[in-house]
C-alpha cells in the first residue's frame, strides 16, 4: 500500500503538483528530520539539513527512476546531504581558527607604518601552513561574496558564534527568517568552496625566472 501511495506521489511531484510538496514534507519529513539528527550535532542543524533535502528531493525527483522504494532514495540523500554539511561545517571551522590565528599574529607583530610591503613568499612555506592560508583565503572570499543579507546570519552565527535569538535580535529579524536566510547563505558557501569539500589540492606558485 505504501508503495503506490509513494508512486502516486512521485507521478504528482514530476507533473509539478505543488500540493504534492506538502505531501512530500508531512510524509517524510519526520523521518528525515529523525535520520539528519543521528548525524548533526543539534536540532537546530538536523532541521536545516531535512529542510535541505525536501528541496533536493524536489528538484531531483525527474531522476528517480523507480529502481528501489522512494524512502531508500530519499534516505540516501539525506544521508548525502548530512555528510556534506558536516565536510563544510569542518572546512568553516578550520578557516575561522586560522583567521584568529592569522589576526593574532598581526596584533603582536605589526609592520611600520611605512615599510614596504613585500609580495608573500610561499616556497619555503609548510604543506600544511599553505594549506591553511588557501582555505582561509578561499573562505573570507566566500563570506565577503555573499550578498548581504545572506552574510550578515552567517557571519554573526558561524563566525562570532551567537546563538539563532542572539543574531535575530541584532539583525531585527523573526527567528524563522533568520534560519531561512542562514540556510541559505550556508547553501551558497558550500557551493562556493565545492572544491575544498574533498581537502585541498596544493598549487604552490611557480617561481619566476628571468
Amino acid at each position: 500500500m505504501e508503495r503506490t501511495q509513494d508512486q502516486l506521489l512521485v507521478r504528482r511531484l514530476q507533473t509539478g503538483d505543488p500540493a504534492a510538496v506538502q505531501e512530500l514534507a508531512e510524509t517524510y519529513g519526520p523521518r528525515i528530520l529523525q535520520l539528519a539528527m543521528r548525524h548533526m550535532r543539534n536540532r537546530e542543524d538536523a532541521e536545516e539539513v531535512a529542510q535541505d533535502v525536501i528541496l533536493k528531493v524536489h528538484q531531483k525527483i525527474g531522476l528517480f527512476r523507480g529502481d528501489a522504494a522512494l524512502s531508500s532514495w530519499i534516505y540516501r540523500i539525506t544521508f548525502n546531504t548530512a555528510m556534506s554539511r558536516l565536510r563544510h561545517d569542518r572546512v568553516a571551522r578550520l578557516a575561522a581558527e586560522e583567521r584568529d590565528r592569522a589576526l593574532a599574529r598581526q596584533e603582536v607583530a605589526i609592520e611600520p607604518r611605512h615599510a614596504p610591503r613585500e609580495a608573500a613568499d610561499w616556497s619555503h612555506m609548510p604543506d600544511e601552513e599553505l594549506l591553511r592560508l588557501q582555505l582561509r583565503d578561499a573562505f573570507d572570499a566566500a563570506v565577503a561574496d555573499l550578498p548581504e543579507i545572506y552574510r550578515q546570519p552567517v557571519v554573526l552565527r558561524d563566525i562570532e558564534g551567537l546563538t539563532t535569538e542572539e543574531a535575530s535580535s541584532r539583525l531585527k529579524l523573526k527567528d524563522q527568517t533568520l534560519k531561512s536566510r542562514l540556510h541559505r547563505g550556508r547553501l551558497l558557501l558550500r557551493e562556493r568552496l565545492q572544491a575544498f569539500k574533498d581537502g585541498l589540492t596544493l598549487h604552490r606558485p611557480t617561481p619566476a625566472f628571468g
